[in-house]
């Protein structure tokens, strides 16, 4: 009989058991995010005085910055048990209900991208973070009914990497929001080295220095770029030194600013094909061929957060430092690759 493919086999078991490994379990273990920590540790402490469920907690941030991280570790500081769910798969209120209904007391729920849940669901679940009580409509029409039904007490952390989209009446439920900020550079070769240390990888430290440059200051993108030096090391059978640092950052296309492929793309686009800008955003994901959206959520925010393209009433804009960083003069064509 064939296996199925999506069977896992015990290397992806492996690999998943090391996904785990690199996860911080407590609040000490984990790096950077220090005003957060400290606001966590006091909020976990105060519950557990006076042996009650821990506030509700919103975790917003942009993605890779440990948001699901940290949920994990409020069950595992509290002694509590974690359920995990996710906005887009919550798209019934009776979705909702079923996870509610089945929650023991204590437990923690974590919804992963909470902006993303339909609607009904998220009026539900105001009366449940607030009363520990949900009511289910039984029956249609003039003969429907309303019957409450009473919750177990619990712990709601959601996470969110756009809480301008959660409704007011939804964040004032949280007792307590946490905005995460990117990362230091030194704070990612922390990261960095731990995971190092997972892997059984000596990396020097000037290499620690130059992934962390270019990891966008998130742990995730730290931590994958990690796993690609990981993989040159062990094909070319070189120390992980910063001389394969660099070479296997160039084989994947990140350059000293942490650009990628597409990141490279669209300034290419900007700064040659229409001599800087301003150029519309639409215009600008069909140069490129890419989905408007890709474009705005995904590659836009790195280049505005470094300097390099600026957002006007009349379009994108490339400015000074992008000129500068890919050596272009306006009116030449700048050497960007051959694969772009």
């Amino acid at each position: 009989m064939t296996e199925s493919i999506v069977s896992p086999t015990p290397e992806s078991e492996a690999e998943l058991a090391f996904e785990g490994a690199l996860r911080p379990r407590t609040l000490g273990e984990f790096v950077g995010q220090t005003k957060v920590r400290g606001q966590l540790q006091l909020l976990l402490q105060a519950a557990a005085m006076q042996n009650r469920t821990p506030d509700h907690i919103l975790l917003a941030g942009p993605p890779g910055l440990g948001k699901t991280t940290l949920a994990m570790i409020v069950a595992q500081e509290s002694g509590r048990p974690l359920r995990m769910s996710s906005g887009p798969a919550i798209q019934h209120a009776g979705d909702l209900a079923a996870v509610l209904s089945s929650l023991v007391p204590g437990e923690i729920l974590f919804i992963d991208e909470i902006h993303r849940m339909a609607r009904p669901a998220e009026e539900m679940l105001y009366l449940a973070m607030e009363d520990f009580r949900i009511d289910i409509m039984v029956g249609k029409g003039a003969g429907a009914t309303s019957i409450p039904l009473d919750l177990s007490p619990f712990t709601l952390v959601g996470a969110t990497t756009r809480s301008g989209l959660l409704p007011n009446p939804l964040r004032d439920r949280f007792g307590f929001t946490a905005h995460l900020e990117f990362y230091e550079d030194h704070e990612l070769e922390h990261v960095i080295s731990r995971a190092a240390d997972l892997l059984g990888l000596e990396v020097e430290h000037r290499a620690l220095g130059e992934i962390a440059r270019r990891s966008r200051g998130t742990p995730r993108i730290a931590n994958r770029l990690l796993r690609r030096v990981r993989d040159y090391a062990l094909v070319t059978g070189t120390d992980a030194a910063l001389p394969a640092v660099n070479a296997a950052l160039e084989l994947y296309d990140v350059d000293a600013l942490g650009l990628d492929r597409l990141d490279r793309a669209v300034m290419q686009i900007i700064l040659t094909r229409f001599d800087g800008g301003p150029v519309g955003l639409g215009t600008l994901a069909v140069s490129v061929g890419e989905e408007a959206e890709t474009i705005e959520s995904v590659v836009e925010p790195f280049l505005v957060r470094i300097g390099l393209l600026s957002r006007t009433p009349r379009g994108r804009v490339a400015t000074r430092a992008a000129w500068t960083h890919f050596g272009v003069v306006p009116g030449e064509v700048a050497l960007f690759g051959n694969d772009l």
